[in-house]
């Protein structure tokens, strides 16, 4: 015969902790992923408001100038009817500023910046204008400017 079997192979420790690690990290990634997936939907509208979907809310995109309808069914007589869809009123937020402070990185800009979640205007935010990484803005920052504020800043 060419091959026989006379021992057999057992799985040594090295093997079985590699094994314990790789489903791990499987399920690791799997739950991580599953956390990501369940968060809501935020839609950020150009005046600067946003709205979060909550559960079984869905949302339908059309360009301004394409309306969008409802379809309602009547069973009974077979008839279909179609109503215009009128644009969702309701906001989570709402800008209370005005939008128009400067452009992203000058110091009113960065003053009167609100966060309202992660956005593009969040990023400019920390790149820009938190710029020692504290959290906020003010003295140690690069664009902040303490003559608008009476000399808060101490000088270094």
């Amino acid at each position: 015969p060419l091959l026989t079997l006379t021992e057999t192979k057992t799985m040594t420790d090295k093997t079985y902790a590699l094994v314990i690690t790789v489903v791990a990290a499987v399920l690791a990634s799997v739950v991580s992923f599953a956390t990501f997936a369940e968060s809501p939907p935020v839609i950020n509208y150009p005046d600067g408001s946003t709205y979060t979907l909550k559960n079984g809310e869905e949302v339908f995109v059309a360009h301004v100038n394409t309306p969008l309808f409802i379809r309602q069914d009547f069973l009974g007589s077979g008839n279909v009817s179609f109503t215009k869809q009128v644009p969702w009123p309701k906001r989570d937020y709402t800008q209370t500023e005005p939008a128009n402070t400067g452009s992203p990185g000058e110091h009113p800009w960065c003053k009167a910046f609100v966060p309202a979640g992660y956005t593009f205007e969040l990023v400019s935010y920390y790149t820009f204008c938190d710029t020692n990484n504290d959290q906020k803005y003010g003295c140690g920052d690069d664009p902040y400017d303490a003559s608008s504020d009476g000399a808060a800043c101490p000088s270094s």
